[in-house]
């Protein structure tokens, strides 16, 4: 049975990034390549269909298609009976910064599920702007702000690792780290990411475990995402933008090779 449609609006500012913004697409396009790598393999991940430049009526950048390949992730007996399509999110990205739109939908529950992620990177901020995506007044009611700081917000301690800590980290090639105590007044230079994210689910009976389960993902996501981001800066600061489309091309075919393996065969 389905329900009318319910959204969901969750609005991330994740703050502050001890750098601009143009050094922080070249980190996060670097950042996302190397995600995908470590969520690839034995029959499972990311694959990458489109990876190409667009221009359209509102502006120009580049344009992802990419589907997440989720059978493995889940226990024998749900792959067994799930439909198909049901494990697997199809996600469209428009990059064209500082703005940037994502959207994951499913192949099972088609438009019955949407997630959309807008993102405005503004410099020399630091968190203080109200209505970065200029949202209309009947959305600014409804969203819920929730703050992000990337060193000193708690983790999950399985999502811990030492070298992806910023208030142990220093970049040699920029100076920058670690971020200690109130950082985020006085790092410069800095960037904030302004993130809203809307959920769209018809399912009934689902709404509000959807709801608090979305939140709690998204927000772990932009958290442990970024803190990883900045700790890898040695690993990609100085990379152009030719050097990262490079990098996603052999990330492609790493990832092609990684997903055709063969998995583990489970225990019985």
């Amino acid at each position: 049975m389905l329900c009318l449609l319910n959204s969901y609006l969750f609005f991330f500012t994740t703050r502050n990034f001890h750098f601009q913004y143009y050094n922080f697409q070249v980190g996060q396009l670097y950042a996302v390549a190397e995600a995908s790598k470590a969520e690839t393999g034995g029959g499972e991940g990311v694959e990458v269909l489109k990876n190409e430049p667009y221009e359209n009526a509102e502006g120009k950048g580049q344009y992802t298609y990419k589907i997440y390949h989720l059978s493995s992730k889940v226990p024998a007996i749900i792959r067994a009976i799930a439909p198909s399509g049901a494990l697997e999110l199809y996600e469209e990205a428009w990059n064209a910064y500082p703005h940037c739109k994502t959207v994951l939908t499913n192949g099972y529950m088609k438009d019955n599920f949407k997630l959309v992620t807008e993102t405005m990177h503004v410099d020399n901020s630091r968190g203080e702007i109200d209505n970065a995506l200029n949202i209309s007044q009947d959305l600014l009611e409804k969203r819920e702000v929730v703050i992000i700081d990337i060193a000193n917000d708690p983790i999950e301690p399985k999502d811990y690792k030492k070298d992806q800590d910023p208030t142990l980290y220093h970049s040699e090639k920029t100076g920058r780290g670690p971020l200690k105590d109130d950082w985020i007044k006085k790092a410069t230079p800095t960037m904030t990411c302004y993130k809203l994210v809307t959920v769209e689910f018809k399912w009934f009976g689902l709404q509000n475990k959807i709801e608090s389960f979305i939140q709690n993902v998204m927000r772990s996501l932009f958290t442990n995402f970024h803190r990883q981001l900045f700790c890898w800066t040695d690993k990609w600061y100085g990379m152009t933008m030719d050097d990262i489309r490079a990098y996603e091309d052999k990330t492609k075919y790493d990832l092609d090779e990684s997903r055709a393996k063969a998995p583990p065969q489970e225990e019985t």
